[in-house]
Formats: C-alpha cells, structure tokens, sequence
C-alpha cells in the first residue's frame, strides 16, 4: 500500500495562502475604514466571521475576498486601496483591486456593488453597506442579508455557505419567512437535503 505525505514545502505553501488572504482583506478594510469609505465584507469571508462566532472549528478557508461598496464611493475606494499597494482593474464586466502589480485576479479585492444585480438573471440586488455588522474586527454583511445573497447566487459554493450557517445553529426553518418565496423555498432544499 503506498502511502502520499504532505511535503512540508506544500504544508507551508497551504498556511501561506491562507494568511494572505486574510491579510488581503485587513489591509483593505483598514484602507476604506482610514479614507470612512462605507463598505462591507461580503462573500466566504463574511460566512467564515458569522461561523466563527459559533464554532471556529468549522470555519472554512476561502481563496479571495469580496467587498460590498455603492458605485458612487468607486473612486474614494480606488485612491483609499491605492494607498494599501491595491491596483484598479475591470476585465470581464468584474471591478476589482489586485494585490500588487504582479498579482493575478485570484489575488485580489473584488467588489460587488450595493443596490446592483450582480447578474441579469438574479432574482434580487446586492443588499445596501448600511446592512451591515460593525462588531466584527471589519464591518461585515449583517446575517439575514448576507443569507439573502447566498441564497439568490446559489452555486455550489454558495449552499455549501448556507450549509454551514444552518450546521452551526445561526440559520434554521423560522428564517423562511424573512425570505421573498422563490429564496425561502432554496433555503428549505437545502433544510430537507443537506448531503445534496
């Protein structure tokens, strides 16, 4: 039987991802907290900060982070990341602030915008920044309208998101009726079938 061990160059390589992350993400709320830009974690990140409320043990890594911002403070966010080494890019109808001059997009900061259908077909808006949680260590999407966006994108990684929230107890069958029906009847598939 042959056995596979985690080299500890990949061991490393894996907590390294990790931490830039999370770096990325108190570098730029730092930089929109300092320029009182009106923002908001949305996103994994935002998921991982309500879970690990409840459980950290069961807080799940994420590879990039998402910010919510109102269209209007754009060019106050772009001068406030600038100053945190974030650069300004649009490629594929998706704003974003790379990581640096070499950074690839996966590197980087991407905004959604508040009061915006992030595509056509969506059945609501992203919420509005003042739906937001300010006693976090950054101001994050509050829970009942970051289950709102959760549940109109609903990819896969979106109800495994919801999944998470239902597992440690912050979301159950009583927020159905916070929900417009078509939101309420995903939230209660998943409810019924958690495994899929």
């Amino acid at each position: 039987m042959e056995t596979h061990v985690v080299s500890e160059l990949a061991w490393q390589r894996m907590v390294t991802a990790v931490e830039k992350v999370r770096e990325r993400l108190r570098r730029a709320a730092a930089a929109l907290e300092q320029a009182q830009v009106p923002y908001a974690v949305v996103g994994g990140n935002a998921i991982a900060a309500w879970v690990g409320e409840v459980d950290e043990a069961a807080v799940r890594n994420t590879q990039d982070v998402d910010i919510l911002l109102r269209r209007a403070d754009l060019d106050r966010a772009k001068d406030a990341l600038a100053t945190a080494g974030f650069i300004y890019r649009h490629a594929a109808s998706i704003d974003m602030f790379l990581d640096g001059p070499k950074a690839k997009a996966r590197d980087a900061v991407h905004v959604v915008f508040a009061g915006e259908k992030v595509r056509a077909e969506y059945l609501l808006p992203a919420p509005d920044v003042s739906e937001v949680r300010t006693s976090f260590t950054f101001h994050v999407l509050n829970l009942e309208a970051l289950l709102r966006m959760k549940l109109t994108s609903f990819r896969r990684k979106d109800q495994v998101h919801v999944l998470d929230l239902i597992e440690v107890g912050l979301v159950d069958a009583s927020w159905r009726d916070r929900l417009p029906a078509e939101l309420a009847e995903r939230l209660q598939s998943l409810l019924d079938h958690p495994d899929g």
